[in-house]
């Protein structure tokens, strides 16, 4: 295996201390967050070759944190990354979170972490309590991220109204990837992807279920003219338009399914990193039997369209 440092990984968490120190409180700190610092986070990506890892907060996001905290510990969490890009320069980026579902405060954020932080794009998850990405409620946030051109990164969460459905299965076996179709679903079908279609959307884990499930989204559109009409270009091109990354789907099913709705163009190299191992993610791939164009698209040179600042000099 070659850890020739190239590759990119789009999903890739943080834990900054104060945030840590929440999710600790409430005892909903995975075990792998406990003892993370930046030097952690170098060293997996050093075994795996990843020269730059774009960080995001994870889900439960800003959820433990009361609602009268979640601006300043929002600001915290993205300050924190943007001293991690400063302190290892071409080591990290950052999707920065923001306080949700506070619209104003949220805007604000935006306005700070791409202009005042530089940071790569804006972190989302996929829903607000029981409200998803497509909610008229949202409608401000999204149509300011268009202007901008955004890469809005999206990450899996479970609704209010779905945790802890199944005693003792966490909800990020089954909702998690659930969500994230959900979520799609609110975005093509409320007109927010016609409305707002600068926005570059990537979702995590392969689009969750979306690969297996996507040709419902299609025959909701062919059944229902109020939901064709909310997406004029059709389903297949909506999704067409957004990446993906591979984090937790590098394994022949999962992957022989994304490969049937979704092309290698729009693949980006997610590892899950510091809850998962990136050596373990890449294996994946390796192992799949990619092409060399192939492999290299999926790690870095999809990244480097989508994000150009990392491509390397020529």
């Amino acid at each position: 295996m070659t850890t020739q440092p190239h590759r990119i990984d789009v999903h890739h968490h943080l834990y900054p201390p104060g945030y840590l120190a929440r999710l600790v409180e409430r005892k909903l700190a995975p075990p792998p967050a406990l003892d993370w610092r930046p030097e952690i986070s170098l060293a997996d990506m050093d075994r795996a070759g990843v020269a730059t890892a774009i960080t995001s907060i994870t889900a439960p996001g800003l959820a433990p944190v009361d609602a009268d905290f979640r601006r300043q510990v929002a600001r915290e969490c993205n300050e924190y990354a943007a001293r991690m890009m400063e302190d290892h320069p071409g080591r990290f980026g950052c999707f920065a979170t923001v306080p949700l579902p506070d619209i104003d405060t949220s805007l604000r954020e935006i306005a700070h972490a791409l202009d005042t932080l530089g940071v790569d794009g804006i972190g989302l998850l996929t829903s607000y309590g029981d409200r998803w990405l497509g909610d008229p409620a949202f409608a401000p946030v999204m149509d300011e991220l268009n202007r901008r051109r955004a890469v809005v990164y999206v990450h899996p969460t479970a609704p209010e109204c779905n945790r802890n459905l199944l005693p003792g299965v966490l909800d990020w076996v089954i909702e998690f990837p659930a969500d994230t179709m959900r979520t799609i679903a609110s975005l093509l079908f409320s007109g927010t992807i016609a409305r707002c279609p600068d926005i570059r959307f990537i979702f995590a884990h392969c689009g969750g279920v979306l690969p297996f499930i996507s040709d419902h989204l299609t025959r909701a559109a062919a059944i229902d003219a109020k939901l064709a009409a909310a997406v004029p270009g059709g389903v297949g091109a909506a999704l067409a338009g957004f990446h993906y990354d591979t984090a937790l789907r590098a394994h022949p099913a999962a992957l022989a399914a994304t490969l049937q709705v979704l092309t290698v163009a729009q693949l980006l190299f997610g590892t899950d990193a510091p809850l998962r191992i990136s050596r373990d993610q890449l294996q994946g791939l390796l192992d799949h039997g990619f092409s060399a164009a192939e492999l290299h698209a999926i790690e870095c040179g999809n990244a480097h369209r989508l994000l150009p600042r990392w491509k390397p000099a020529a």
